[in-house]
Parts: structure tokens; sequence; C-alpha cells
């Protein structure tokens, strides 16, 4: 079997809009994925970008299950000695909605220069407004 190389001409790109209002974090974070990297395409290939572009727009009326809010935590490393920082995801998500959503997005890319590049292929707004209407993206239902 022979690998598929798609020349950047052939691949036709489409903007996709998913409204994250009363859906799930890891719903709304693999739906959003699978478009990025092309996994609904059937020309995809693991080592190319082919997906599409995505917009997800009321990441502030986001939900997570169970205890979720107060047992998820978040960790960064400041880089010295006991330099572990944690934040649960209440704190996070008050001060900065897009953060948990974005987070889970990066965990389900590449960890290489594809991945660094395909997550800038998803863009990310709290509210209603987002300023891609020119692009005319689809709805997309989850």
């Amino acid at each position: 079997m022979k690998t598929i190389f798609l020349k950047p001409k052939e691949i036709d790109r489409k903007w996709f809009l998913i409204d994250a209002a009363g859906k799930h974090l890891g719903h709304v974070a693999v739906a959003a994925t699978n478009m990025i990297r092309g996994k609904t395409r059937a020309y995809f290939a693991p080592h190319q970008e082919a997906g599409d572009f995505v917009i997800v727009v009321n990441v502030d009326k986001i939900v997570v299950t169970g205890n979720k809010e107060l047992d998820k935590i978040y960790y960064k490393h400041t880089g010295y000695p006991s330099g572990l920082k944690t934040v649960n995801y209440g704190k996070v998500f008050a001060r900065k909605p897009a953060f948990p959503l974005e987070h889970a997005i990066k965990g389900m890319l590449p960890k290489n220069s594809l991945g660094r590049k395909l997550f800038g292929n998803v863009k990310i707004y709290s509210g209603e407004k987002h300023p891609h209407e020119a692009q005319k993206p689809q709805v997309v239902e989850i």
C-alpha cells in the first residue's frame, strides 16, 4: 500500500461552527479535534494537515459532569525547585473560560510541529460572537 500524499491545492478546507452551550467538555473537544486533524475525511493521513477549520462559540456555557469543578486539577511548573502550581477547574474556568477546552484539544493533538500548526486551525470564543462570518461556517450539531 502506498502512502497518501496530498498537495495543498487538492485539499478542500471548510469552516465549521460548534455551539458548545450545554455540551460536555470532552464531547466538544473530540469533535473539534477530529475535524481539525481531518479524521472525518476519506483521505486522512496522520502526517499531513488535511483537516478543516473549527470555530467553537459559547465555551463559557460548557458543562462538566460529576465533581469535576472541584476535583479536576490543572498543573504547571515554574521550573524552579518545588515550583509545582495547582489550580482546580472551577477557578480556572472563572478566570479564563476558554482554557479547559484549549487544554483538552491540545492534549488530543500530536506532540510535535504538526500538532502546534493544527492548533492554529481552531478558534475558541467565550461568547456568541465571532469574527469569521466571511468564511460562511457550517453549523455542526454534536
